[in-house]
């Protein structure tokens, strides 16, 4: 089996993800899973599809990520690698479509407008 490559997105969040046959190890921008994403929270996003797949120790894992904040991220490398898993084997569709793994969140940062001081907040209006 050769290397699988798939991509990512959410808000402004981009992960590269290349699944390799292996013994289970995360890298996340040439570091180590738990020194890149330091909260459990985190750590248990990017891990989701594979427990929920039971392929946490069957591949390497080596994942190029940047952009938005580190929530983001997290999200990105989770869709990334259930598009991966999918690849893997196509039964695994069918684990991961209910749980909504497979859906790439479309919400982002709403414009700024000009004349106002956010998207939606104004400036302070003085009547006299």
């Amino acid at each position: 089996m050769e290397v699988i490559h798939k991509i990512g997105r959410r808000k402004t969040a981009v992960a590269r993800v290349y699944l390799a046959p292996g013994s289970g190890n995360i890298t996340v921008n040439k570091r180590e899973l738990n020194n890149y994403f330091t909260t459990g929270t985190l750590q248990y996003k990017v891990n989701q599809p594979l427990v929920m797949t039971e392929n946490d120790k069957n591949f390497d894992v080596k994942v190029n990520v940047y952009g938005g904040g580190i929530t983001g991220q997290a999200e990105a490398v989770r869709l990334a690698l259930s598009r991966a898993m999918c690849e893997v084997d196509a039964e695994n569709r069918l684990i991961l479509k209910p749980e909504g793994l497979l859906t790439r969140d479309p919400r982002m940062v709403e414009r700024k407008k000009f004349g106002q001081k956010k998207a939606r907040k104004k400036f302070q209006f003085s009547k006299r």
